[in-house]
């Protein structure tokens, strides 16, 4: 969302009032009774989008040989700690200009900053507690998704654990970008491959461990770590710094480098702060906070005398005493500073809470946000992300989504291996984030992801099929590789664990009319992809 500025003494006002040591919660408000996922956008829950019994069977001799996913981390909370909600909501209680819908409000967004700093407290298979963390909700979608996965390929993953102790183990290798909600994910999903089948546990194994980076003071990073294939959107010369125009991953950081450029484009940013801060934008964002403030209050933020920032410190202690989380932020860059910043940093609470429905204990947020204007925030979030991750301008393409390439030349290479003849591999198992995934979706041509928007027009539900609910939590693409065993392979392709096309112009790769079978060496010509 677009971020504006808190001035000082409001940001000390409102670190006195909240009490910097958190000490003293709220009363509590009362409790919801839903949790509102339907305007998440891109933090939606997962939900497999297929049933395993509606899936098409494979044509007559085709056997699977391989299968392989990147998936995003399962639901989280929060991916950082922002006081300037909390902030806004004390400077309303002090000037008396809560609604009594504010007072819940204010006690509701207390327990949501408590919950996402001691998330995962007492977690086991949880790297470290606290913001950015897997849910409950997001452990079981990892865990679950593991479980259909065998689901579905059941007499596949009996032969590959078969190969367990022989002289030529079928590996399942899994790899993460190496932020501990990826990290987790991982785990998360692999343990639940043991837990269903613990034959497959001596076969289970990260990927090799990356030494060469950054390029002027390698450091190891640890085994199943992958940024360069796993974290492409954010690469950095402090970490993962590329000098040798022969390296392999030089094409991918110095694509990283552009796009993070682009970021800062001047008409693109220009284009999205048109849309964030349009008329409509604005008459929706009052709607929203003058159910929650006076008028007189909602006035102070649309001229300015009240701007918030993330400015605040706080202790959250567990329910059982035996943890503290100390959360903290010294920033003075403003956050606050419009009606629409404000609804939009509420929504940023509103679509997390769906979640955190554990943690939470089903709170219901969409008493605050109602969906009329819910529905419009969600837009306003999905042109963000379809503007910096997605297809975006027509003009600028593909600068939002080339770095991508790496991923869909692992997919590829990875089939490769199989059609030369080395089964090392079972399968192979990614774990990283929306960043990744929608450009992905993007590259491969998915009808759902690939249409970008011409830069004399703007994206709209309207005139366009992209949404970011698309990319939610747990979005996956898994391929499934058959073989005849003549040298013949098939690819099926499922976007969120349901069937899914690839891009039009593979539909001669079709193995039959209208089937989700294609033709491995049809692919490659569609795809240009050229074995190493």
């Amino acid at each position: 969302m677009k971020k504006f500025i808190l001035g000082a003494a409001a940001a000390t006002l409102a670190v006195t009032l909240a009490g910097c040591s958190g000490s003293s919660d709220p009363a509590p408000a009362t409790a919801g009774t839903g949790n509102g996922a339907k305007y998440a956008a891109t933090a939606t829950p997962y939900q497999p989008k297929q049933s395993l019994a509606t899936y098409s069977q494979a044509p007559a001799g085709f056997s699977p040989v391989f299968t392989q996913a990147v998936v995003r981390h399962g639901s989280r909370g929060q991916s950082s700690f922002d006081a300037s909600v909390w902030n806004m909501i004390e400077q309303a209680r002090v000037d008396g200009a809560l609604t009594p819908l504010g007072f819940n409000l204010r006690a509701d967004i207390w327990k949501m900053m408590k919950a996402n700093a001691l998330l995962d407290y007492g977690v086991a298979g949880i790297t470290t507690p606290g913001y950015g963390n897997l849910s409950q909700t997001g452990i079981t979608e990892q865990q679950q998704m593991a479980a259909r996965l065998l689901q579905r390929l059941p007499s596949y993953f009996t032969q590959v654990a078969a190969t367990s102790g022989t002289a030529s183990p079928r590996q399942i290798v899994y790899a993460s970008s190496g932020v501990n909600r990826t990290i987790d994910s991982a785990g998360f999903f692999t343990q639940s491959l043991i837990a269903n089948n613990s034959a497959l546990k001596p076969l289970i194994i990260p990927s090799a461990s990356l030494t060469a980076y950054p390029a002027n003071k390698p450091v190891a990073q640890a085994a199943g770590i992958n940024r360069f294939l796993l974290y492409f959107h954010k690469l950095a010369a402090k970490t993962d710094l590329v000098s040798a125009t022969t390296d392999p991953y030089y094409t991918t950081y110095t694509n990283s480098l552009l796009y993070q450029a682009y970021l800062t484009n001047t008409n693109m940013v220009s284009k999205v702060n048109a849309l964030l801060t349009s008329p409509a934008a604005k008459a929706n964002a009052s709607a929203v906070l003058l159910r929650l403030f006076t008028q007189d209050f909602v006035n102070k933020i649309d001229n300015g005398t009240y701007t918030f920032a993330n400015l605040a410190t706080f202790t959250f202690t567990s329910d059982d005493g035996k943890y503290m989380a100390t959360v903290s932020s010294t920033s003075t860059t403003p956050t606050i500073q419009s009606l629409t910043d404000a609804a939009n940093e509420l929504y940023g609470f509103y679509n997390i809470a769906p979640e955190m429905t554990t943690e939470l204990n089903n709170l219901d947020f969409t008493q605050y946000i109602p969906d009329a204007q819910a529905g419009y925030l969600a837009y306003l979030d999905d042109v963000q992300s379809y503007y910096q991750k997605g297809p975006g301008i027509t003009e600028d393409s593909p600068i939002t989504y080339k770095m991508a390439q790496i991923l869909e030349d692992d997919f590829f290479n990875e089939v490769d291996a199989i059609a030369k003849g080395n089964m090392s591999h079972g399968a192979v198992l990614r774990f990283t984030h929306a960043e990744e995934i929608i450009p992905f979706a993007t590259l491969l041509g998915l009808q759902i992801a690939a249409t970008s928007t011409a830069n004399a027009n703007n994206y709209t539900y309207d005139n366009n099929a992209w949404r970011g609910s698309s990319f939610g939590s747990g979005a996956n693409v898994q391929w499934d590789v058959y073989s005849d065993g003549n040298g013949n392979l098939l690819v099926r392709m499922l976007y969120n664990e349901q069937e899914t096309d690839f891009k039009p112009a593979c539909d001669s790769a079709r193995y039959a009319t209208g089937s989700h079978y294609y033709t491995y060496s049809g692919l490659k010509t569609c795809y240009n992809h050229v074995a190493n």
